[in-house]
């Protein structure tokens, strides 16, 4: 299980990557495995908002259809819309090419709620 040390995580298996006052965000190596093979991903649409903790879109799997919560809140500045003809990307790299979303933050002090790559590491291994 791969999860970057620069990244912070969400208990919601989201990741986000601090990128001037623009977040991005994926979900992690751990959920994309939990989930099996992704076959489908709806992204909100960029100039939409998200609040934290709330809902922007889903995953589905093989198995399963899962709420992507949002780690953040915020202005939705960019979509992967490559995502939507490649969902398989989130299975073979959650970290660089199946990232989600970009968002501009409203509120920075929210990333201190986020935990770090050993606390994320921590929290799954006790799942």
């Amino acid at each position: 299980m791969s999860i970057p040390n620069e990244l912070l995580y969400s208990k919601e298996h989201e990741w986000v990557k601090k990128e001037g006052n623009t977040v991005r965000i994926g979900i992690s190596d751990f959920a994309q495995d939990e989930l099996g093979d992704i076959v489908f991903v709806e992204l909100p649409e960029v100039g939409d908002e998200v609040k934290v903790d709330e809902p922007f879109g889903s995953v589905e799997s093989v198995k399963t259809v899962s709420e992507l919560y949002a780690p953040v809140s915020g202005k939705i500045v960019e979509v992967n819309t490559e995502l939507e003809d490649s969902p398989e990307l989130v299975n073979e790299s959650p970290y660089e090419n199946a990232w989600m979303i970009v968002v501009e933050l409203t509120d920075e002090s929210e990333l201190d709620e986020l935990l770090s790559a050993q606390s994320y590491k921590e929290f799954v291994e006790q799942d």
